[in-house]
């Protein structure tokens, strides 16, 4: 009777053991696969960009400083390897385009520029998406940490080597609350 007993409780755990660690396999998996999500719209962007700097060259010719940090940027981006790499380097060309977009503004027929306006549309899409990959991802991330954390699963994940993933969070000049003023109309006298 008691070997019985004991063959029941093994297999019940050996069950568990199986259930748990698929289940993490499969949570790991959906974190590299969301992870795979940023990858593909970050290319997609990478690819926009030369376009776009070449229209803007166009215009202001004469901005090679900006043209230079954009380029440069990008080749960072698209050489970055771990996600802590990729986060960073893509923070920072965030930050060049933003220099891009600040030189397209000196130059109102640029602005008008057919071609211009839809890389712009496009890499607007592209953030979007991105922005929505970044969320699927930390959510998966959130997911599998979690699941690696809690009791009793932690004892198999940290066994087996399981390791928790890095959110993808935004740049620290991205947090900071943006100042807006307002221009006041000079008084009439």
């Amino acid at each position: 009777m008691f070997g019985w007993i004991l063959l029941i409780v093994v297999a019940i755990l050996a069950v568990w053991l199986l259930v748990t660690y698929n289940s993490l396999i499969k949570s790991r998996n959906q974190t590299d696969e969301a992870w795979s999500d940023i990858d593909v719209q970050l290319k997609r962007r990478h690819d926009l960009i030369p376009n776009l700097v070449s229209t803007v060259q166009g215009y202001a010719s004469h901005e090679s400083t900006v043209f230079t940090k954009v380029a440069e940027a990008r080749s960072q981006a698209m050489q970055a390897k771990s996600i802590d790499e990729k986060i960073a380097a893509e923070n920072q060309l965030m930050g060049t385009l933003k220099s891009l977009f600040a030189v397209a503004e000196s130059y109102p027929e640029l602005k008008a520029n057919q071609n211009f306006l839809q890389l712009q549309t496009e890499l607007a899409d592209t953030e979007n998406k991105i922005q929505a990959s970044r969320r699927f991802y930390n959510g998966n991330v959130r997911d599998f940490n979690t699941k690696i954390q809690v009791f009793p699963t932690n004892l198999i994940a940290n066994f087996l080597q399981f390791k928790a993933y890095k959110f993808f969070e935004a740049a620290e000049e991205e947090k900071d609350v943006p100042k807006v003023e307002f221009n006041q109309p000079a008084p009439q006298a």
